[in-house]
């Protein structure tokens, strides 16, 4: 029996979904959305809060301000709400309608920055607009999400030793590169406890985060206007750039299979499924994340007038995808 007195202290680290049969790989998906949250984001948030409290930076009448995609809006509001504490969450026209209302419905507060800043584009909007938040108001409190050792940290006590419980014999690791935090604590444990696992970071297209050239992002969740400053290319072996075309495509094979899983899991799914069949080698056993569902995403990822909208043919899903007669038998690495 689990009972609990806050929506944060329940997440299920111990999930996992084998897509062999979907992508013909030894892949296997860690579901970090089944919280009260409905994402991983839920550990950066009460990981965060718990590190601001800690630190002496948090009252009753603090407001926390963060800027957001989505998701840690939405886990900022319900961790905020469970502590009493007001809180904003900027911004910008790619949240998605549902999205904005969870995080009102949490008590929290929304505001949509859709000019993009002339060099920083909507990241840079945004930090802006956070900035004369906490410049006119001396009780807001800005958490930093893009800095705070409590994001990766959340992930280097949590994420990665469930992976390596789990799959004791893991070789690869696909981690998608949002802010960073999930990628870089994953990282880092394995870098200090499992060196021989390989991590491999996947990026979207139009992402500056590893050096690529700057485009239009329609789907929130990973890539960045910027280098995200806790970013340590020492500790990810490879890169994997993904089209968002290939994100939809992704996310319909899943829906086929009755998998709903966001656009950040589209994305990491075809980005490992591309780098294994470039580089695996049967008896590999690798292992990403699906940050969320897809519940948040029905007016856009799956909604097909949208996607005709902004990606035409190239985000339809062609061809049938067959079950085979029989499934492989599990990995010996699987615990």
């Amino acid at each position: 029996m689990t009972i609990i007195s806050a929506p944060q202290q329940y997440n299920t680290d111990d999930l996992f979904i084998d897509l062999r049969a979907i992508v013909e790989h030894n892949l296997f998906l860690k579901v970090e959305g089944m919280n009260f949250a409905g994402s991983v984001k839920l550990k950066a948030a009460a990981s965060m809060i718990g590190a601001a409290q800690a630190q002496g930076l948090l009252n009753p009448w603090s407001i926390v301000v963060e800027s957001s995609s989505g998701n840690l809006g939405v886990a900022l509001a319900m961790v905020c709400a469970n502590h009493g504490y007001r809180f904003i969450c900027v911004t910008d026209d790619r949240c998605n309608i549902q999205t904005r209302r969870l995080i009102e419905a949490f008590g929290g507060e929304v505001h949509v920055v859709d000019v993009p800043h002339p060099q920083t584009g909507l990241l840079g909007a945004r930090l802006e607009h956070l900035a004369s938040i906490c410049a006119k108001n001396p009780d807001a409190v800005w958490l930093n999400q893009y800095e705070n050792p409590a994001n990766a940290g959340a992930h280097y006590a949590q994420t990665g030793p469930a992976i390596a419980h789990t799959f004791p014999h893991v070789n690869i690791v696909f981690v998608g590169a949002g802010t960073c935090g999930t990628l870089m604590g994953t990282a880092r444990w394995f870098k200090q406890h499992r060196p021989d696992v390989k991590i491999v970071a996947v990026d979207v297209e139009g992402s500056v985060s590893f050096g690529g050239e700057a485009g239009t992002r329609r789907i929130p969740g990973l890539g960045m206007g910027m280098t995200p400053p806790a970013l340590d290319r020492s500790m990810v072996d490879d890169v994997v750039v993904v089209p968002e075309t290939e994100t939809l495509r992704m996310c319909q094979r899943l829906a086929m299979r009755g998998f709903l899983f966001g656009g950040s899991t589209g994305t990491v799914v075809a980005g490992a499924a591309s780098w294994l069949s470039e580089h695996g080698r049967p008896g590999l056993t690798a292992v990403t994340l699906a940050p969320d569902s897809g519940e948040r995403y029905l007016e856009t990822v799956y909604a097909p007038l949208w996607r005709e909208e902004h990606y035409g043919a190239m985000a339809r899903l062609t061809g049938r995808h067959i079950l085979p007669d029989k499934l492989p038998a599990p990995p010996a690495s699987s615990a």
